[in-house]
């Protein structure tokens, strides 16, 4: 009883200590995961589906710094609604962002067609770059989704560079995704995403 009285101390001190200590934890747990790459001048910029009030204005920003000469948005598949015209579609929202910030229409094009998921764009998106003989790429997304898409465009542009630069939405930061629960489901989603795409590619 004495033994197993110790070990049920230690758990619990463990457990108030780790409570206490939560925010170094988990902010460390993010910086571990979180990766972004230094930005050079490349051949495009590429805008994923989602993240449409995060990915075009970092695109946009690219472009005004003259590190790409082209915006390239996923051409991605449409809803019912979308589809017939009712609202613009997802693509199209981009596309209206971009022009909204400066980006003139002749350095904007899309690339595949009715993408679904981020495996589906990367394809695209080295058919598209075996085209027109480009080989550097940017991929603004959001901090924990930049890990998984690291690793699928660097697996099907194995020939291409690369380079994903990592953003904060506008909802929680990489300092306090704990406290909201659209960052946790974020991270949770996530580190899954990322286990499903090392399991099937």
């Amino acid at each position: 009883m004495r033994r197993l009285a110790t070990v049920m101390l230690v758990v619990a001190c463990l457990c108030v200590g780790t409570w206490i200590e939560r925010d170094p934890l988990l902010r460390g747990m993010a910086g571990l995961w979180i990766v972004s790459d230094a930005m050079i001048k490349a051949d495009a910029a590429v805008v994923l589906g989602g993240g449409l009030d995060v990915r075009p204005f970092a695109a946009a920003d690219l472009y005004r710094r003259g590190l790409v000469n082209k915006v390239l948005i996923s051409q991605v598949a449409e809803d019912r609604v979308a589809s017939i015209g009712v609202v613009p579609g997802h693509t199209e929202l981009n596309r209206q962002v971009l022009l909204k910030l400066g980006v003139p229409a002749a350095a904007i094009e899309t690339f595949g067609t009715a993408n679904r998921t981020t495996k589906d764009e990367a394809l695209s998106l080295r058919i598209w770059a075996e085209r027109n003989n480009a080989s550097t790429f940017i991929i603004p997304t959001e901090i924990f989704a930049a890990r998984r898409v690291q690793f699928i465009f660097r697996r099907e542009l194995a020939k291409k560079t690369i380079e994903v630069l990592s953003l904060e939405p506008p909802r929680y930061t990489m300092d306090d995704w704990w406290k909201t629960d659209t960052g946790l489901i974020a991270f949770q989603n996530e580190i899954l995403k990322y286990l499903y795409y090392r399991m099937m590619y």
